[in-house]
């Protein structure tokens, strides 16, 4: 072999080293990349939405600090919501607050997190406040569920226990384990 052969040899050999790295140094980039954060589709700040139900009377009235909405998953999340529930007969009678919320509407669930209050709007009802961490809402069956801590006040008792199931609808309410009361009357 002469000197000119050798050379193109080792020139092609060495462009075919420098090329195979270039290509396991790019599919290592395209392993470590991290997906792109989703963004919302839609912010609103100070926000205060009606829903109607099909015969249309309220469903229920929603008010936020601030929302963002992701079409992908159809997931909105809340800052500082509140939620007027409208059961069945058309009437508010409940105010759900948190510091933070999640509605879901392909499930049709809302979770409300941190300092979560339950507020009866109508003064003459004997079940006047409900505190928790957390809850879930479903706005279908208007039946709400906790896990946490949950702490009761009324027209002259309170009640603490662990874990909940509420019907909105029929206006019952069952604490699940460890309930501890406290009647006092006025």
């Amino acid at each position: 072999m002469n000197r000119v052969t050798l050379g193109i040899v080792v020139f092609f050999g060495l462009a075919l080293i420098l090329y195979w790295q270039a290509q396991i140094k790019r599919s290592e980039m395209e392993a470590v990349k991290v997906r792109g954060i989703e963004r919302p589709d839609f912010i609103a700040n100070n926000l205060q939405t009606t829903e109607f139900n099909q015969l249309g009377f309220v469903e229920s009235r929603v008010s936020a600090e601030h929302m963002e909405h992701y079409a992908s998953t159809d997931v909105t999340h809340f800052t500082k919501p509140i939620y007027l529930i409208y059961p069945e007969n058309g009437k508010a009678q409940w105010q759900l607050s948190a510091d933070r919320g999640r509605l879901n509407k392909n499930t049709s669930k809302v979770i409300l997190e941190n300092n979560v209050i339950i507020d009866a709007i109508d003064i003459e009802e004997p079940l006047q406040s409900l505190s928790t961490q957390a809850i879930t809402v479903d706005l279908t069956t208007m039946i709400g569920t906790s896990q946490e801590m949950v702490y009761i006040k009324g027209k002259g008792f309170i009640i603490q226990g662990l874990g909940l199931h509420a019907d909105l609808n029929s206006q019952k309410l069952s604490l699940l384990s460890q309930v501890e009361g406290k009647y006092e009357p006025h």
